[in-house]
């Protein structure tokens, strides 16, 4: 889960909306460090992903591409004949993708809705849980769809409503820093977009911690908060949350879920 930009900013977005899009950049910025050791579920998902790549792609797109682990499979997946790419909001996520990575992956801090690439230049464009932090929907795959060569794929992972339940439950309070969109709500927006084929595949994914410090780690730690408005979370407020979360344990610990939506686009 990385972060891409809030997008359809224009004149008459009011300074909070460019606030949370600030504040979104420098969260995952800051992250970006121990991004790759604390994203555990982002990578267990981000291997559905790699399940349905096509064999063969001249040029490719990573969105979102955080610290840049997935994009390097993606070089070594299709070899030094195609042109990687991996385009973040995050400079401090591209920094610690370049130092990661340092071969000949192209990084680029861009725009999801208004991607710094050539029409019909890419075969495969992937993203794995970061359109979730995109605004306008319609706009990022109206981009994707351009970008995108005659027959060319998109594969998406985003976050459907439902995620992070637990955690809401735990702090008596909607958890969730977004309202995700539903099945349905991609499906319009990638015919709206143009593409001839549009597959959308919901999937539970369920992970569990030790304990609360550990879920609001795996939450925080990747970058996925933004700080709101309001009063400082006092003692208390920790050991209720914690004590509310210990009712849902299972054997397995304490669960987070994650309402996973898989898009596979066809242009």
């Amino acid at each position: 889960m990385t972060a891409l930009p809030c997008h359809g900013l224009d004149a008459r977005t009011d300074a909070r909306d460019r606030d949370w899009c600030a504040r979104v950049a420098h969260a995952f910025s800051r992250a970006a460090p121990h991004y790759a050791r604390r994203a555990t579920a982002q990578h267990a998902m981000g291997k559905r992903l790699l399940e349905r790549l096509p064999g063969h792609a001249c040029a490719v797109l990573d969105l979102g591409c955080g610290p840049g682990d997935l994009t390097a499979e993606l070089a070594t997946r299709y070899g030094t004949d195609c042109m990687v790419s991996g385009l973040d909001l995050a400079p401090g996520m591209l920094a610690e993708a370049r130092r990661r990575h340092p071969g000949a992956i192209r990084w680029i801090c861009g725009d999801a809705a208004d991607l710094p690439l050539p029409s019909a230049s890419l075969d495969l464009v992937i993203s794995n849980l970061a359109i979730q932090w995109c605004a306008d929907l319609d706009a990022v795959l109206t981009e994707i769809h351009r970008v995108l060569r005659p027959g060319g794929r998109a594969l998406i992972n985003t976050l459907a409503p439902g995620t992070l339940d637990e955690v809401g439950q735990a702090w008596a309070r909607p958890a969730a820093l977004l309202e995700f969109r539903d099945a349905a709500r991609h499906r319009r927006a990638a015919h709206g977009a143009g593409f001839r084929r549009v597959e959308v595949t919901a999937r539970l994914e369920r992970f569990h911690y030790p304990d609360l410090s550990a879920v609001m780690a795996s939450i925080k730690g990747v970058g996925a908060q933004v700080a709101r408005d309001g009063a400082r979370l006092s003692r208390a407020d920790v050991a209720r949350a914690a004590q509310r979360f210990e009712t849902l344990r299972t054997e397995d610990g304490l669960p987070v879920s994650y309402h996973l939506l898989t898009l596979d686009l066809e242009r």
